[in-house]
């Protein structure tokens, strides 16, 4: 499984993406963000699913881009040419998959600016190469698993945060989907873009680096619960010292 998250603000661009792999018994890292930078076209791709079908998707583009980078002036141009490379993905390599009992489930988040977009963009790529943007009211995607991590940037997540506390709550969202399932782990690589600047910024966290910021998260957690108000609970722990 995967964990990639893609989080907009005022201020720019931060996604998360784990780097664990798994099949079958084997466990292995490998990276699942990749990096476009040429003057003033930034943009990253993250990805879940099927390795040979990411992998495939991802050179086929890259081809792209070296014969038509400079036709593309706006990020949805480029998402478009993306998702027809998934689209040829998918049918030369539908079919054996199905036979063989997987699922073309390639998702990807695109983001980044060119030249002629007013400000960054986040899209999310469907495996059917149809997109969505990320819009104000809920700055941010997740593919992979998606489930443990959503709860605390709906509630912390604004779309006016800075980018340090958007890169704060969605290290916290991964924590919390890393101790809830077994397979999404260390290392991380956080990619970073700031607004008009036209440069992404990556770097690789392991384990060590957050390990005491996760212990720190956890215990303020417990903290949290033990300050909680009680009065609340008084109608259902009176019925137990009431006579039967």
């Amino acid at each position: 499984m995967t964990y990639c998250l893609g989080i907009k603000v005022a201020s720019g661009l931060v996604a998360i993406a784990d780097t664990r792999l798994t099949s079958g018994t084997e466990v292995s890292t490998n990276k699942k963000v990749s990096v476009h930078q040429l003057e003033k076209h930034s943009m990253f791709i993250m990805t879940s699913g099927l390795r040979s079908v990411r992998d495939k998707a991802i050179t086929y583009f890259k081809e792209v881009l070296e014969e038509q980078d400079s036709s593309f002036n706006k990020l949805y141009k480029a998402v478009n040419a993306f998702g027809a490379q998934v689209r040829r993905v998918a049918e030369e390599d539908r079919s054996s998959l199905t036979e063989a009992g997987l699922a073309f489930n390639l998702f990807s988040i695109v983001g980044g600016q060119l030249e002629n977009d007013e400000e960054h963009k986040l899209f999310l790529l469907y495996p059917e190469g149809n997109w969505v943007e990320v819009g104000p009211g809920s700055p941010f995607f997740i593919i992979g698993n998606s489930g443990y991590g959503k709860p605390l940037l709906y509630r912390s997540l604004r779309y006016d945060s800075s980018m340090q506390d958007a890169l704060k709550i969605g290290f916290l969202s991964f924590d919390s989907t890393r101790v809830s399932s077994n397979d999404v782990d260390y290392p991380i690589d956080v990619t970073i873009y700031e607004k008009d600047t036209f440069r992404i910024l990556e770097h690789r966290f392991e384990k060590d680096d957050l390990d005491y910021i996760a212990k720190q998260w956890s215990a303020l957690l417990k903290n949290s619960v033990q300050k909680l108000p009680v009065e609340w609970m008084e109608p259902v722990f009176s019925k137990s010292l009431e006579p039967s």
